[in-house]
């Protein structure tokens, strides 16, 4: 009867020594799982930076074209004005004299289509 107890006992103890085990393993799974979990946040957050700096790098360069181009926009702008201020001030008075001349000088003429009553 001893030898099957002492069967029992060594089961027993073999039982719970797995269990210990069991349990150790599912801890060791729990660390493990949260460990990865923070490793997959920070990846992500050093992800995130990066796409977030190469962003940035690409909004400042397209934005720095667009001051430039604005100025250049502004510059011809500005020329253009220029140009037709001048011309304006050139052409005005040879225009106005051909326009006086137009409305003034009126020869009374009978128009083609006009019958006269016979």
């Amino acid at each position: 009867m001893t030898s099957q107890s002492q069967g029992i006992q060594q089961l027993l103890q073999a039982e719970k020594r797995a269990k210990d085990k069991v349990e150790e393993a599912k801890k060791r799974k729990g660390k493990r799982l949260k460990q990865a979990k923070e490793e997959a946040i920070a990846e992500i957050d050093h992800y995130r930076l990066q796409r977030e700096k190469e962003f940035r790098n690409k909004q400042t360069n397209v934005m720095g074209s667009q001051g430039n181009l604005s100025a250049k926009i502004e510059e011809q702008t500005t020329e253009t004005i220029r140009n037709l201020t001048s011309s304006y001030h050139k052409n005005m008075e040879s225009m106005m004299k051909k326009l006086l001349n137009t409305i003034c000088d009126i020869k009374p003429e009978v128009h083609p289509n006009f019958r006269h009553a016979v």
